[in-house]
């Protein structure tokens, strides 16, 4: 039987496990893959929890596996599936959790692999690079204006900062010291996390900040959103709709289609966008690669690579 590693109820690590389970059989519209690489993401553990992206309902059948990005090669079709074949290499969103060894996807939220792209850069698109582009597309500032990116060194925040200086932007890039370098290496001007921050902003944008791109959420988005002229102009994927609107703000609208896959995937092709893999786990470890992004000790994207 195969692998996967999940969650048997909500709370801390002492509920994850590697265990067996059955291998899935594709619906309509879905395909089954045999994964190559699983990205890992805050909102995985944050899943463990009990936590609800905005418009889920309901609770998880348990176990529950762990994942919402993989890449691989697909293994078996369901009905209704005309534009996909048996050994395409393809990366998506899954159903029902990715840190497996195999899992299903539906064909409105997969896209075909480009060949020059790596099945563990492929498995760092849909949820970080995906939504960084969402956020950014939302903000729609023009060419040469200024956004305060928060959590510029995490997994999306890397994303965010190249594409934002693809589009033309001057990138202001709030992180711990420990990333400047990171920050840095990716064009974007590093102000240190910690007490009087906002200063540091004002200092390093003398002409000021147009825009925020929030990864951070709590005290660090209600300061943040001090300092555009327009609070429209801040968004956030690091806390919930409800504390970025009293703001003035708006959460970034996800665009979970195969169109947006292809789009970061194609930034990533013509070298716009590193995704910046700089770990990898394999699966019988992935309680490993959770703690380090758990701990916010993952500079980057970390991986779950599936042996094959």
């Amino acid at each position: 039987m195969p692998k996967a590693y999940v969650f048997t109820r909500y709370g801390g690590p002492e509920t994850e496990a590697l265990v067996e389970v059955d291998r899935p059989v594709p619906g309509p519209g879905q395909v089954l893959v045999a994964v190559r690489a699983a990205g890992v993401n805050p909102v995985d553990w944050k899943q463990r929890t009990g936590y609800r992206r905005p418009g889920e309902s309901g609770s998880y059948a348990f176990p529950a596996v762990f994942g919402n990005e993989v890449s691989g090669v697909v293994e078996e079709l369901g009905e209704e599936v005309r534009d996909l074949a048996v050994g395409d290499e393809v990366f998506g969103r899954p159903v029902e959790g990715g840190y497996s060894e195999y899992a299903l996807l539906s064909v409105d939220l997969i896209a075909r692999k480009p060949a020059a792209l790596s099945f563990a850069d492929a498995a760092t698109l849909p949820v970080a690079a995906a939504t960084a582009l969402d956020g950014i597309v939302q903000l729609g500032l023009p060419s040469g204006a200024t956004v305060l990116v928060t959590g510029a060194g995490g997994g999306v925040g890397v994303a965010v900062v190249q594409i934002a200086r693809a589009r033309g932007l001057r990138v202001v890039g709030l992180a711990s010291e420990g990333k400047k370098d990171l920050v840095e290496s990716f064009g974007a001007v590093h102000v240190p996390a910690g007490p009087g921050w906002t200063e540091r902003v004002r200092a390093a944008a003398p002409e000021g900040v147009d825009g925020v791109y929030d990864l951070v959420g709590a005290d660090v988005l209600t300061e943040a959103a001090t300092l555009p002229a327009d609070p429209a102009k801040v968004v956030t994927a690091g806390a919930p709709a409800e504390d970025v609107e009293k703001l003035g703000g708006a959460r970034v609208t996800r665009f979970r289609t195969s169109d947006r896959l292809e789009a970061v995937a194609d930034l990533v092709v013509k070298g716009e966008l590193d995704p910046h893999v700089t770990r990898t786990f394999p699966l019988d470890r992935a309680g490993e690669a959770l703690r380090a992004v758990e701990e916010g000790h993952a500079r980057g994207k970390i991986v779950i690579e599936v042996a094959r």
